[in-house]
This record gives C-alpha cells, structure tokens and sequence, in this order.
C-alpha cells in the first residue's frame, strides 16, 4: 500500500511514521507513506497557500490552485483509489472505514488547515471525506497519522499476531471485554476466576457477555440497532 500524505506542516508528521507499527510497516516493504508539502507547488515566490474568504468572516482559506496542482501531479504518476480529505464537518470514521481501505492499493491524503479549504476542492477534487471526532484540530496532521495508523495495522504481516486486530474494539460492532495478565492476584485485586478456569467455551461466554455489558453502558449508540 501506497499514502501520500498533502500537508501545509510536513514537520508535524515526522515522529508517527518512524516509530511502533508505521515504521515496522515501512521496514517490512508492507507500506509505502510519503509527506508532501503543499508549499511546492505555490505559484508565489512567498510560497502562499491561502488567502482571505470571499465572504466577510475571520481566518484564512486554502487555496484551490496549489492543490489542484499537487493532487494532479501525483495523479500523472500513479492512480489513486481514494483521495482523502480531513474536516471536522465530514462523517466519522469508522473500523468499518479502516477495514475497507486497508484493502486499497493507493491512498491519497489531504490535510485541511486555517479557517477551511476552498470548497472546489471538495466539490471536484476528493473523493471521500472524513473526521475524527466533534472537535476542531490545528489542522488534518494527527488526524491524518490515525487514520494511516489505523489502516496501515490491518494489512497482513504488519501486526505480529495478525489475529489480533480481529478482536479489537468495533470489529463486532461491540468494545472489547476487559483483559488481564499475570500475576493472578495483585494486592488482593484478583483475575475473574473463569478466565483461570481453562474452560474455553465458558471464556468466551464471558466475554461476549462483557463486551456487551461495557458497550451498553459506554457507548450505548453501537447497540442503538438492537
């Protein structure tokens, strides 16, 4: 898999793609993320990528012209299944989002920034938006390294138990039951005794039961089609 990443900030980006899961991805030829800098393709010699709206309200805007042109540059070089762009005005995403991507091949992209992005990039440049949550960032950067991080776990060979991103939170629809390890018993706090029990079938009764019961009172909305 191939994500180039558009961003006004590339510095932002360094840390999360050279460590933990990304990095051992990209050392393992599974994933391909490169940061592009939407400065290069300014058209000034101040390398401007935003100007003031056109209608009265404070904060600037991203320019259209510098991205068309970065966007249709990688665009001549290789064809991309999705072009991304990360807003807080955009439907969440999902696992469910995370699993369909991570079976594409090349992703693209775009961090928004300032006070928004000039609508036409919206309107006939991207192909799928998405947020992270009802709360307003700096800019697309972190969003942009979760949601890679998020992908990027589920192609095989990434994670070492391959498995385990099978049971984690939202796959089922459900959060995922508490989880413990050794020693058994840590001042007087003790492991549930099903899980010493051995019995496979009654642990995973149990933690089915549990998943349910931590979702119905987190996050009673996942269960809202019951």
């Amino acid at each position: 898999m191939r994500i180039d990443i558009l961003t006004v900030v590339p510095e932002l980006l360094e840390s999360p793609f050279n460590h933990s899961i990304l990095k051992r991805a990209k050392d393992k030829g599974l994933a391909e993320i490169y940061i592009h800098n939407i400065r290069d393709w300014a058209t000034d010699k101040h390398k401007r990528v935003d100007d003031y709206a056109f209608s009265k309200g404070a904060g600037m805007v991203m320019m259209v012209e510098p991205i068309d042109k970065a966007i249709s540059e990688l665009k001549a070089q290789r064809s991309y299944d999705e072009i991304i762009f990360l807003t807080p005005d955009a439907a969440k995403f999902t696992q469910q989002d995370a699993n369909q991507l991570s079976m594409k091949g090349n992703l693209m992209i775009l961090c928004g920034h300032y006070k928004g992005i000039d609508q036409r990039v919206r309107d006939f440049l991207v192909t799928r938006e998405f947020s992270i949550g009802d709360y307003v960032l700096t800019g697309g950067e972190l969003a942009a390294a979760i949601i890679s991080d998020a992908i990027v776990r589920l192609l095989p060979g990434v994670l070492s138990d391959e498995t385990s991103a099978l049971t984690d939170s939202f796959q089922d629809g459900l959060l995922t039951p508490p989880v413990y390890t050794r020693p058994a018993e840590y001042k007087g706090w003790k492991v549930p005794e099903i899980l010493l029990s051995g019995n496979d079938q009654l642990i995973d009764d149990w933690k089915m039961e549990q998943a349910i019961e931590r979702t119905r009172r987190i996050r009673p909305d996942l269960l809202a089609h019951d």
